[in-house]
C-alpha cells in the first residue's frame, strides 16, 4: 500500500538549486530526497531485502533493453543497487531479518525497514514523517539514538515532522513550531522549550514543560 501524496497549491519548494514543486514525483528521489511515511508504506508480501532494494531505483540507469538482455551495464547497476541496499540494512542492523517477509515482523522493525529503504537511495535530505508514531517507550528511545547515528555516519540533513516533544528536543538542532499551520516559534531546543506560546500549545504549563 502507498500513502497518498499531496501537491502544494501555493508557493514553491526549492532544494539544491531545483524547484521541487515543479518536478514529477518520481523524479524527487533521484534529486537527493529520501522519505518515510507516517503510516507504513511497505510491500508487506516482500522480504526486507526486496523492500530495501526498491529504495535504490532512483539510481538505476541501465535502461530497459539492458535489463532484458542482461547486458554488462544492467549487471553493474544491479550489483551497485545490492551494495547500497546492504549498507542500509547493516546500518539499521536488519541483517537477521533480510529474508523474512515484512508482514511477519514487529511494527518497530517494519519502521526500520522503511527507514533503510529511504537511506538506500543515498539521499542528501531525509524526510521523516512522524517516525515515533506507534512506537513503545523502548523503541522510541532507540529511534532517537538511531537518528543521531544516521546523521553522524552519513552526514546528511534530516527534516523531522513530529509531535513527540521529547524526541524532538533530544535530536534536533533547530526547531520550527507550528500551531494549526501557523508558525509560532523558530530556534534552538532551549529557546523553543522556554517560549511561552510553545509551552501553551505543546507542553502545557511551565512546570510541566521543565519536567
Amino acid at each position: 500500500c502507498l500513502s497518498r501524496l499531496y501537491r502544494c497549491d501555493t508557493g514553491t519548494i526549492h532544494f539544491d538549486g531545483q524547484v521541487l514543486s515543479d518536478q514529477p514525483r518520481h523524479r524527487i528521489a533521484a534529486l537527493g530526497v529520501g522519505r518515510t511515511f507516517q503510516n507504513l508504506a511497505l510491500f508487506s508480501t516482500m522480504t526486507v531485502r526486496e523492500n530495501v532494494l526498491i529504495g535504490t531505483h532512483a539510481h538505476h540507469h541501465a535502461g530497459f533493453l539492458s535489463d532484458v538482455l542482461r547486458l554488462p551495464g544492467a549487471a553493474r547497476a544491479e550489483r551497485t543497487a545490492r551494495e547500497r541496499a546492504e549498507r542500509a540494512i547493516e546500518l539499521l542492523r536488519l541483517q537477521p531479518f533480510v529474508d523474512r517477509t515484512v508482514a511477519d515482523l514487529p511494527f518497530g522493525t517494519q519502521k526500520k525497514v522503511e527507514l533503510a529503504r529511504a537511506l538506500a537511495c543515498e539521499p542528501s535530505l531525509l524526510l521523516l514523517d512522524e517516525p515515533a508514531c506507534g512506537l513503545n517507550h523502548e523503541e522510541l528511545s532507540g529511534l532517537g539514538e538511531l537518528i543521531l547515528e544516521i546523521r553522524r555516519n552519513l552526514n546528511l540533513t534530516i527534516l523531522l515532522v513530529e509531535h513527540h516533544m521529547g524526541l524532538v528536543m533530544s535530536v534536533c538542532d533547530r526547531i520550527v513550531a507550528l500551531n494549526f499551520g501557523r508558525k509560532i516559534a523558530d530556534g534552538s531546543p532551549a529557546s523553543i522549550r522556554s517560549d511561552p506560546e510553545v509551552i501553551r500549545a505543546y507542553l502545557g504549563d511551565e512546570q510541566g514543560a521543565t519536567a
